[in-house]
């Protein structure tokens, strides 16, 4: 299954509904929750949101999302190492990560990247992507 796999017109078929389960989870405005917006640096979302989210998501649209799937999907063919080394994504993993995470502006993924704020990086629309993928696994 590849990124390329998915049109704007897949995402914005779902995205109202994931906006408005973001919205709910984080106590904001939908209208604050735009396909860029980053979870963490602009709806002052923690890691326990994204649980909550992904819960919400999965009962939403009946899919499962696995715990870590977007790192992993995001590292590709890629071994941990090449990945990442003392926690630095490397300059080949930044590569993947800006290719996998195509809805993130380029100047968002900025190097040395430390692989703990990879999910800074993690948009409305990737929740949205997240959950087509898993529609289409499931397909």
């Amino acid at each position: 299954m590849s990124i390329q796999d998915i049109s704007k017109d897949d995402v914005m078929a779902i995205y109202p509904k994931v906006a408005e389960i973001i919205a709910d989870a984080l106590g904001c405005d939908e209208e604050e929750v735009q396909p860029d917006s980053s979870l963490i640096n602009d709806l002052d979302a923690e890691s326990i949101d994204f649980l909550d989210i992904v819960f919400r998501l999965e009962r939403e649209f009946k899919v499962k999302i696995p715990r870590g799937k977007a790192i992993e999907e995001a590292r590709g063919e890629l071994s941990e190492e090449e990945f990442e080394q003392g926690g630095i994504v490397t300059d080949a993993g930044v590569a993947k990560l800006r290719t996998f995470l195509s809805e993130v502006p380029a100047d968002r993924i900025k190097t040395p990247l430390k692989a703990a704020e990879i999910p800074k990086l993690f948009t409305t629309e990737t929740f949205c992507k997240m959950v087509i993928r898993e529609q289409q696994a499931g397909a």
